[in-house]
């Protein structure tokens, strides 16, 4: 962590239309607060902790916080992974993200939802997230650690993109979600629950392809502050997610 991270001249130029104008006293330079911002949630800093190359800390947090409140953050990921157009074959899966007491400690309080709920593994949030054939996130969903995955999928359903094949495990065999699918032109690769009357044929070559979305999640929670959410807001802990999920899969395509 010697040496501060820093977007290349390419990698601005294509983020740089998504930020919003600059009005009044120009801001301090886009590409070093950025670059910060990017280095502090993958080292899982605290924000005072930013190396003293990028200035004031309180700066960083600051532009963090007031562009995931306007979803610019989101933004970005969900244009760069659009330019890519739509896969044939897309996967779907969900993962556990644990919360921090100090993303808990104001659990009850506030009239937004947090996405962090209570589990068996404790307080946690559940990421939820579409790739396409390649393993690069396409949709991603925060929601509470207990929502299971078949709901999940209910969310996100209209959404989808108009794929040829849908791969999922065993937590997405349902009948509805697979006449969805099979109605939208979609073939479901999902095997059947043990305890099925009815045990559907899928094939399994092709399913051994899941493994992606696993790299996915995998690459993701190299980041610290995404491996445990510290973030209280959840637009600020989705914006770390959607910042972690650009740069690794979409800034240099």
């Amino acid at each position: 962590m010697d040496q501060p991270y820093l977007l290349s001249e390419a990698q601005m130029r294509r983020i740089e239309p998504f930020f919003p104008l600059s009005h009044g006293i120009p801001r301090v330079d886009d590409q070093l607060i950025v670059s910060a911002i990017i280095f502090v949630i993958k080292n899982g800093l605290r924000w005072r902790d930013a190396p003293r190359s990028y200035g004031p800390h309180k700066t960083i947090y600051n532009r963090f916080i007031r562009w995931s409140r306007l979803g610019v953050f989101n933004q970005i990921f969900v244009e760069l992974a659009g330019q890519a157009g739509e896969p044939d074959r897309i996967m779907i899966d969900a993962t556990h993200l644990k919360a921090h007491r100090t993303a808990a400690s104001l659990f009850k309080r506030g009239a937004l939802p947090r996405c962090i709920g209570r589990t068996k593994g404790g307080l946690n949030s559940k990421l939820h997230a579409v790739c396409d054939g390649e393993g690069r996130p396409i949709m991603m969903m925060l929601t509470e650690g207990q929502m299971s995955d078949h709901k999940g999928a209910f969310l996100l359903f209209d959404a989808l993109p108009n794929a040829k094949e849908l791969l999922g495990d065993k937590g997405y065999d349902s009948d509805w979600f697979r006449a969805a699918l099979t109605a939208r032109g979609i073939t479901p690769c999902i095997p059947p629950k043990a305890n099925r009357k009815v045990q559907y044929r899928y094939d399994k070559t092709t399913y051994k392809k899941r493994h992606l979305v696993e790299n996915l999640f995998a690459k993701i929670k190299d980041w610290r502050r995404i491996h445990t959410r510290y973030d209280r807001c959840a637009h600020a802990f989705m914006s770390a997610i959607c910042i972690a999920a650009t740069v690794i899969f979409w800034l240099n395509q």
